[in-house]
């Protein structure tokens, strides 16, 4: 077998990678063996531009349709071939929770960190929709639970993306009600700017219902890629059992 064919950095003058780099492919099975990890992929695009390009086009990628395989086809099955924003910005929002910092949410400071494993579905999301706009899809997690935080009790953070958002019911209706943008925060996954969905009156009942959470203690905001973050107020264990799951018709 011949040796795999090297390629020089040409992104920067100044990069330490002065021998050159494994072809593409070679590091594709050298990631694919390592069942893409996602701490050495980003070790990895930290040490030259070209890494970090061969990450956000390759890699990314390829993490994303591993850990979320029927989610990334549904993603795609509208004939693009690109996800909103970018690879990178999915991946992170797959295991990472964003916590509360800054003046995003009106709750108690928590860092964000990443989790191991978290489930999104796109039935949940559909509680997180007005009635007219129920024909779009969003992918919504779990919430990230954060119990016994003082004053603001349990509190639950959930992330989520659109699909095809560009499109989107969602989209024109925030455009259309002149829907605030955050004045200074931006999404923590990809860095575009935030619509409050509190402040466009877009978050119904039904959302409260299928997070566990106290009436009118849902706040979340969308970015402009389609990306979704929030904070809850979860119920106690015991008044979310006697509520039960089901969810009310809007």
């Amino acid at each position: 077998m011949s040796a795999a064919k090297k390629q020089r950095c040409i992104h920067s003058a100044s990069c330490v990678c002065t021998k050159g780099h494994l072809s593409e492919e070679a590091l594709f099975l050298v990631f694919n063996q390592l069942q893409w990890n996602p701490k050495i992929i980003a070790t990895l695009s930290c040490t030259c531009k070209w890494f970090d390009d061969l990450a956000k086009r390759v890699l990314w990628k390829e993490f994303c349709r591993t850990r979320a395989p029927k989610m990334m086809l549904d993603l795609q099955s509208s004939g693009s071939h690109s996800i909103d924003g970018n690879w990178r910005a999915l991946a992170k929002l797959l295991i990472y929770c964003s916590g509360c910092q800054g003046s995003l949410f009106s709750c108690c400071s928590i860092p964000g960190h990443f989790v191991y494993r978290t489930r999104f579905s796109r039935t949940s999301g559909k509680s997180f929709l007005l009635p007219q706009c129920r024909t779009d899809v969003l992918y919504v997690s779990d919430p990230c639970e954060h119990l016994d935080q003082g004053d603001d009790g349990d509190i639950g953070f959930f992330r989520g993306i659109f699909k095809s958002f560009r499109t989107s019911k969602v989209k024109r209706m925030l455009i259309s009600r002149s829907a605030p943008l955050h004045p200074t925060q931006v999404c923590p996954y990809c860095k575009a700017k935030l619509w409050n969905m509190v402040a466009a009156k877009m978050i119904p009942q039904s959302a409260s219902c299928r997070l566990g959470a106290y009436e009118d203690c849902v706040e979340y905001y969308v970015c402009l890629n389609g990306h979704a973050l929030g904070l809850c107020t979860l119920l106690p264990l015991s008044d979310t059992e006697e509520e039960g799951e089901e969810v009310p018709e809007e």
